[in-house]
């Protein structure tokens, strides 16, 4: 397989992460929602004072609730009201050069490993090798595409920002550059174990899925191999990918996210502390939220990447 792995699942997660890049950015902001809504500490809650019949005056510590969340559409349409409709493909740079680092890797590599475990006398793969080559190659890709997924997460949630707290980095260079310069080159890597885990849950997820359905509709002959066992495949896998990794995403999305001067604070001090944070002030099914438009990507994206993929594999098999 050798090179050829690597341009065949390139060329296909490029044309599937532009496609569903609306979808990812609305998916980024949802999982942004309520960030910054936990309790307030008592000592800076609004109070209300009350003099009860022979005793002292009181105070009532009014807790503020946390804003409504709203869903995958209104999200869509209030980014459009507000920023206009080019702003669905902000951070769309990003994506390309994350897809030609991260997914021509693992995409690439997964093919490698299928190849050299595969069984020499009947060519095929155990579900348990498959998980095992995703997790490999989604680990060893996530690790190789960190920065551009750092510069896709802040150009993503730009816009959600006041106009002069934002970054507005013109481009993913220019995102990378100014990490560099601004907060140092490890920057570029911040988040890197939760984009690793991430990476090694939806490419052992996914793939192997993807794999394992395609070869058991075909074995009992529901489907033939086509363009309707590609797609139905495609949408199982996607499911399976949304499922594992949603979590892990939410709090990728966080850690990345985070905005700190010189000298201050971090919101969080690690993937610990934030998932220890989200779920104390949101509850645990933070975990899950923008799981909706992770669906409605994964789903088409899963689909665009197998249906791309096997057709650019038709037009390269003489090479």
């Amino acid at each position: 397989m050798g090179v050829k792995g690597f341009v065949e699942g390139g060329i296909a997660s490029i044309v599937a992460g532009c496609s569903t890049h609306p979808l990812d950015l609305i998916k980024v902001r949802m999982q942004l929602q309520g960030e910054s809504s936990a309790p307030a500490p008592a000592a800076v809650r609004p109070a209300l004072a009350f003099q009860s019949p022979g005793a002292g005056t009181h105070a009532i510590h009014l807790q503020t609730p946390p804003p409504p969340r709203v869903g995958l559409v209104s999200v869509g349409v209030k980014i459009v009201r507000q920023e206009g409709i080019a702003a669905l493909y902000s951070g769309v740079s990003a994506t390309v050069l994350r897809q030609t680092l991260y997914s021509t890797t693992r995409m690439g590599l997964y093919d490698i490993l299928k190849t050299k475990w595969s069984d020499p006398n009947t060519g095929t793969l155990s579900l348990t090798k498959k998980i095992a080559a995703g997790l490999v190659a989604g680990g060893i890709g996530a690790a190789v595409g960190n920065p551009a997924d750092v510069s896709m997460v802040r150009m993503q949630a730009d816009g959600r920002l006041p106009a002069n707290q934002r970054r507005n980095y013109k481009s993913v260079a220019d995102a990378i550059k100014t990490m560099v310069r601004d907060e140092g080159v490890t920057s570029l890597w911040r988040g890197s174990s939760l984009t690793v885990n991430r990476a090694m849950l939806v490419t052992a997820s996914q793939l192997a899925s993807y794999d394992q359905i395609k070869e058991m509709v075909i074995e009992k002959e529901l489907m033939k191999d086509g363009l309707g066992t590609h797609v139905t495949a495609s949408f199982a896998a996607g499911f399976v990918a949304a499922v594992a990794s949603n979590p892990v995403d939410v709090i990728k999305t966080r850690v990345m996210n985070m905005k700190m001067g010189p000298g201050e604070t971090p919101p969080y001090n690690g993937a610990l502390d934030c998932f220890l944070k989200t779920v104390k002030a949101e509850g645990p099914m933070a975990l899950y939220k923008g799981f909706i438009p992770t669906i409605a990507r994964q789903g088409p994206f899963t689909v665009v990447l197998f249906v791309t993929l096997e057709q650019v594999r038709k037009l390269l098999k003489d090479f």
